[in-house]
């Protein structure tokens, strides 16, 4: 019996056989393949000059038969009728806790603050404000409470500390430094602030969780520098000159007060697997040497027009699929969907202009492999429908889900309409035309200042949506206080038998970077899991604001056995490929996920 068998034990002959042969390919494919000049593991005989478009070793191809299919389009449900804040910003924490914060210089939410008569000072008028700004949502049970916030959170950014303590950075007025914590251990915590911390400005930043479990944070409205956030409400700021995102900044037109364009606010942030930094803004992109701040690479343009905030497109990096020696990643990918064109804010901003023009929004995808020597950008599929401020973020499947946002305009208060209520299923590593597939629309309007999440059931969790600097109803897109859940397709109840139930007594919790590791699970429909049918999957949960799930970080380990239903995979080699915190794991069954487990690696 081949190495690979050596621990097969009680499994049935077929199973054995079809366990040793599939061991047998995947050794020889870890011999065969070598890293190739575009960041992604390829067979040696396959090039990746147009990737997208080629048969790639990319991490496309999960199991040895073909995926369960249906016809499932998913389905919408009320969680929530009326919670009282905005979800302005939002992070789901590994206590199952979703943490959301709107503004707190933008007068009153319509709930108040936790217990009855809890008016303390607000921070921007010295006034006393008994209105609630941040809340705490039990995703289980639906059920919310108040949360304290001190300064102004408005449009911030933030991540989780390794020990999934949330972090917030920045906002503006008497929040532009500051660094406020949510600490994971407190089952009723408020925020922890502590005020002119950082070393430059941060409103409208954007953060990435980098190797060692510290985070960079990246620009702002004048703040054309960076700087690294240790995991600490106690260190000394260190601000450092970016130059790029002056570059990319369109200069504001005419005089006045607030007559900014930019384009370039919230850029897109990107671990890659080399412990660099991939950051995208406007139109254009630069890897950065997080630590001594040296350009690695320039980036071409991207085609079609401005993605970031106001045009306000999404990006997201591809799941990264470990090797079968587990020293790399098979595919180190990014994608950007969407957005506006350079001039779509400056026509229909009220600072600008008296008439607003409300120009269509961008349908275009563009992809990259940004570790390749000279990495082009190539032409992805185009998506059905336009849209902006859109959030795309994960599924459990490896595929991903774009909603919320609208069809025409831009960020920023009433500047756009025609909501985009169509979820669209985004499956990269299908054929070109069949990589988008509309799900069944909301009739609930999810525009500006909306946010979503991944949960750990599989479903997402959908919040928010503020066009107007107050809390505003009555109107044709009024502020928007009902929580959704939505059901994507793999959760058709004609797949319950298929779904896979991880056993958490016989599943490790505690990862070690390069170390096995043991899942235990099974499926209603079979008495063996086996190799080449399962895939498991690892989300770091994102923070999300403004069209961007900053930290969103998908890993693929690889499976190394299957013994009576306990799967054996291997952690990620180091905080490079996954940063060290908390994951939620998932086990799917031929592209049927089930509910996941958090897991904490380092």
């Amino acid at each position: 019996m081949s190495d690979g068998c050596l621990n097969i034990k009680l499994a049935p002959m077929a199973s054995l056989l079809k366990t040793c042969m599939l061991l047998l390919q995947l050794l020889a494919f870890s011999v065969f393949t070598s890293q190739d000049h575009c960041g992604c593991v390829a067979a040696v005989s396959v090039g990746c000059g147009n990737s997208v478009h080629n048969k790639l070793l990319d991490g496309g191809d999960d199991y040895s038969k073909p995926q369960v299919e249906t016809a499932y389009k998913g389905a919408w449900v009320i969680d929530n009728l009326d919670v009282g804040v905005c979800a302005m910003h939002l992070q789901l924490m590994p206590n199952d806790q979703v943490i959301w914060y709107d503004a707190t210089s933008l007068g009153p939410s319509a709930r108040k603050l936790e217990p009855e008569g809890n008016c303390p000072i607000n921070q921007y008028d010295n006034q006393p404000d008994c209105w609630a700004h941040a809340l705490a949502y039990d995703w289980k049970t639906s059920q919310s409470r108040t949360v304290e916030v001190w300064g102004e959170t408005w449009c911030s950014s933030g991540n989780l500390w390794p020990n999934g303590n949330m972090v917030s950075t920045g906002g503006t007025y008497n929040g532009l430094k500051a660094v406020r914590m949510m600490p994971l251990d407190d089952p009723k915590p408020d925020f922890i602030e502590v005020r002119d911390a950082l070393g430059d400005v941060r409103w409208y930043s954007s953060n990435q969780v980098l190797q060692d479990g510290s985070a960079i944070v990246v620009g702002g409205r004048n703040a054309f520098s960076y700087e690294i956030v240790p995991p600490s409400l106690e260190f000394k700021p260190n601000k450092i000159d970016l130059p790029f995102l002056n570059d990319t900044c369109t200069p504001s037109k005419g005089e006045g007060p607030n007559k900014y364009i930019e384009n370039n606010l919230y850029p897109f942030l990107f671990l890659l697997t080399d412990g660099n930094v991939f950051i995208f803004a406007n139109d254009r992109a630069v890897t950065l040497n997080p630590t001594s701040g040296q350009i690695i690479q320039q980036h071409p343009v991207c085609p079609g027009g401005s993605r970031n905030y106001p045009p306000s497109g999404s990006s997201a990096i591809l799941p990264l699929k470990m090797s079968t020696d587990n020293t790399q990643a098979l595919n180190v990918e990014v994608v950007i969907c969407g957005g506006n064109s350079p001039k779509a804010f400056e026509l229909v901003d009220a600072k600008h202009v008296k008439v607003q023009q409300f120009m269509p929004a961008l349908k275009d995808c563009h992809r990259i492999h940004p570790m390749g020597k000279g990495a082009q950008w190539e032409d992805e599929q185009d998506m059905p429908s336009p849209r902006t401020m859109g959030d795309l973020l994960h599924l459990p499947t490896g595929d991903l889900i774009m909603l919320n946002g609208a069809q025409k305009g831009t960020s920023g208060w009433e500047n756009a309409k025609d909501p985009n209520l169509t979820p669209l299923l985004y499956q990269p590593f299908k054929p070109i035309g069949q990589r988008f597939t509309e799900m069944n629309p909301t009739n609930i309007t999810r525009m500006y200042h909306s946010s979503s999440a991944l949960l750990p059931d599989t479903k997402v969790l959908v919040a928010g949506s503020n066009p107007h600097q107050f809390y505003t109803f009555n109107v044709e897109f009024p502020t928007e206080l009902r929580v959704e859940k939505f059901s994507p397709h793999y959760l058709d109840p004609k797949l319950d038998k298929q779904r896979p139930v991880i056993d958490e007594q016989g599943t490790d919790k505690v990862l070690k970077y390069g170390r096995p590791f043991k899942i235990a699970a099974s499926i209603q429909s079979q008495e063996f899991l086996e190799l080449g049918e399962i895939k498991v999957t690892m989300l770091y949960p994102p923070f999300t604001t403004h069209g961007f799930s900053q930290n969103q970080r998908m890993i693929v380990p690889t499976l190394t056995e299957v013994v009576d239903n306990v799967i054996t995979a291997l952690a990620p080699p180091s905080g490079n490929f996954a940063p060290p915190g908390y994951y939620i794991l998932f086990v799917n069954y031929l592209g049927v996920p089930g509910t996941g487990v958090w897991v904490h690696i380092d």
